[in-house]
């Protein structure tokens, strides 16, 4: 029976915490456009074509072997 001295009240807090999340969600506008985002997800965005990397130069390892100084 003591749990319940702590588990209530953290279940309602927690409750309360959710409920406010969703009313600051809703007065910020994330649900606006749900058919646009639903559409955007379909979209291809990658029409342009990337441009070829430059070869990489070889590593000069500081621990290499065959260092002369």
């Amino acid at each position: 029976m003591n749990v319940l001295v702590v588990l209530i009240p953290v279940s309602v807090f927690l409750g309360a915490l959710g409920l406010v999340a969703c009313i600051w969600t809703l007065r910020h506008g994330q649900y606006e456009d749900l058919e646009g985002d639903a559409a955007r997800v379909l979209l291809d965005d990658d029409d342009a074509p990337r441009a070829p990397r430059a070869p990489r130069a070889p590593r000069d390892d500081a621990n290499s072997s065959e260092r002369s100084d």
